[in-house]
Parts: C-alpha cells; sequence; structure tokens
C-alpha cells in the first residue's frame, strides 16, 4: 500500500515501523528520519509533524480502500454495504495493527487529524453508494465517525482473525446509526416541506401586493384641469 518508492512513503513505513516498536509519544522526527535513513532536513522537505505523517497514511489507506472496496451490490442495503466497506478498510490496516494501536494509546491527539479522519468516514459512505451532500451528507459523515470509532477501538483488541468481535460491534453501532439517520431525515424533510410552503406563502403575498399596488390610483400624478367655462 504505501509506495516506498517514494521519499513520502519510506517515511510513512519508517514512523509506523518505529510507532510498532515503541510508544508512539515517545518518537521524534529525528528518529523517523534516521529510520528511513535521511537527514532530518530531507524530512523537513515533505512533513513537519507527527500528525502530517499520519495523515498521509490516512490518505494512502483511503486510496487502497476506494480500490479494493466491494461495489453495492443490487438490492444490498445501504447499511450491508457500508459494513462490507468498513471492513475491507480493516483488512487494509491489518499489517498496521500493532503500530495504530500504540499511537491510539498515547493519547495524542492534533486537532488538524480531524479533517483527514473525517475525509476517511466521507469516502467511506460514497464508496457504499451512500451521498454525502448538504447538510444531510454532513450529519451522515460525523454519525459514521463515531460508529467507526466503537469499531477501531475494538478492532484493536480482537485478535481473532475472523474478527468476530469487530463485526458484532460494527453491525449493532451500524443499525444504531440507520434508525437514528431515519429519524433525522424525517425531520429535514418536514422541514423542507415547511420551507416550501412558506416559500409559496411568501410568492402568493407579494403577488398579491404587487396586484393591490397596480389597482391602486397615483396619487402623485397631477389631477386633470377643469375645463374653462365657455363665454
Amino acid at each position: 500500500m504505501l509506495d516506498l518508492a517514494t521519499t513520502e512513503g519510506k517515511i510513512v513505513s519508517a514512523a509506523l515501523r518505529l510507532a510498532a516498536e515503541q510508544p508512539w509519544q515517545d518518537i521524534t522526527l529525528r528518529q523517523i528520519a534516521s529510520a528511513a535513513e535521511l537527514s532530518l532536513a530531507e524530512l523537513s522537505e515533505h512533513f513537519t509533524s507527527k500528525s502530517e505523517i499520519l495523515s498521509a497514511f490516512l490518505t494512502s489507506v483511503d486510496k487502497e480502500v476506494l480500490t479494493n472496496a466491494p461495489a453495492p451490490r443490487d438490492g444490498e442495503t445501504k447499511r450491508d454495504a457500508l459494513f462490507e466497506v468498513i471492513m475491507a478498510r480493516f483488512d487494509v490496516l491489518d499489517p498496521y495493527k500493532s503500530a495504530l494501536r500504540s499511537i491510539a494509546n498515547s493519547g495524542e491527539f492534533d486537532i488538524s487529524m480531524l479533517r483527514p479522519m473525517m475525509k476517511s468516514q466521507h469516502w467511506m459512505l460514497e464508496a457504499a453508494g451512500v451521498g454525502t451532500d448538504g447538510a444531510k451528507g454532513t450529519i451522515k459523515t460525523a454519525g459514521l465517525a463515531t460508529v467507526y470509532a466503537a469499531a477501531f477501538r475494538t478492532w484493536l483488541d480482537d485478535d481473532d482473525p475472523g474478527m468476530a468481535r469487530t463485526m458484532a460491534v460494527l453491525d449493532r453501532r451500524l443499525r444504531r446509526g440507520e434508525q437514528a439517520m431515519s429519524g433525522i431525515e424525517t425531520v429535514f424533510d418536514a422541514a423542507q416541506r415547511v420551507k416550501s410552503m412558506l416559500r409559496s406563502g411568501l410568492s402568493r403575498s407579494r403577488r398579491s401586493a404587487d396586484a393591490s399596488a397596480a389597482d391602486q390610483p397615483d396619487h402623485d400624478d397631477p389631477a386633470p384641469a377643469e375645463p374653462a367655462p365657455s363665454t
């Protein structure tokens, strides 16, 4: 998955290799540069923090998931399609589980990681055929983030090759999310109907007001002069 022919790939690989061997919070950029057989100056041309390195890793994972995740099948529910995509992501992550466990246990979190993490949720939804446009899409993306986080924490400690615990948690969370989203969509649809009604009423009011204004005499025009009496 990581392209070790590129400098960025070498750096990301080195960082994950070190994370599998020692606590992530103890690892420095100089150590990562050394493990990648680069100088710190060379590393600085590509990354300025460990968070940036992790962001590059997530991007490579997203690409691999989009390449290998099964496409939604005819008649398959969105929930089932999303389940398959997320499990495909865990397959991609499996070689890096020890490193990811170290990173997750470090307690370190950079706010800049939110964007790449949410982008991953966005692409998993799209891979499952779930649209992410508009306000609904934003809510779906945020909702999937909570579902994925619960499944990810379980996966980190799930050493069963069949990932039974992970699949059970993921299935349960997705079902809850589906129910919650159904309620949210009902509220959105109702709000949209109210919005349409208000627009329609406003439009009729404007037309009525315009018509009334057209029927009123223009008081600014001078009154017509009365004819002079004949002599």
